[in-house]
């Protein structure tokens, strides 16, 4: 199983997505996605979420809030085709300026706009969940890349 983070990092009623459009064969091509990226040896999610939001935004980050887990069970017909579990976490206090990744652009989106751009529809459910006060573990089932079923746990 590989793990990985997801971060979603807000401020002033927007949230800093990536839309994925410069890397060859991407499996995310053409979708917005959060920041976030696999674990390195011997490194916490939490210092994965804060090495890769530097990484990929060159933000720093002050306040990490660990808000659950998504589990992905391997989806043999697709190009990615691993067994993924993403701990997903919220930044809102930050420092420093957006620069250019190697992987999309970069933008602000409106809170209120973010069901209306393309994302998985995994993140679109997932969203929903970030300002509620209970811990959430959820598993989406995709097949081929088109999303069959979900199920979530409150904690």
């Amino acid at each position: 199983m590989k793990l990985g983070t997801n971060v979603y990092v807000r401020k002033d009623g927007k949230t800093l997505m990536l839309f994925r459009n410069k890397k060859q064969n991407d499996f995310h091509q053409g979708k917005w996605v959060p920041i976030g990226g696999k674990l390195e040896n011997h490194e916490s999610p939490e210092e994965c979420a804060i090495r890769e939001l530097k990484e990929e935004t060159g933000l720093i980050a002050k306040n990490v809030k660990f808000k659950g887990i998504l589990t992905f069970p391997a989806d043999i017909e697709s190009i990615d085709g691993g067994e993924w579990m993403l701990f997903v976490f919220v930044i809102n206090d930050f420092s420093g300026r957006l620069i250019n990744t190697y992987e999309g652009e970069l933008k602000w989106i409106e809170e209120s706009k973010l069901k209306e751009i393309n994302m998985w529809p995994g993140d679109q459910l997932s969203l929903n969940w970030l300002e509620q006060p209970k811990f959430f573990s959820a598993k989406f089932i995709y097949r081929n890349g088109e999303f069959k079923e979900h199920t979530v746990n409150f904690y």
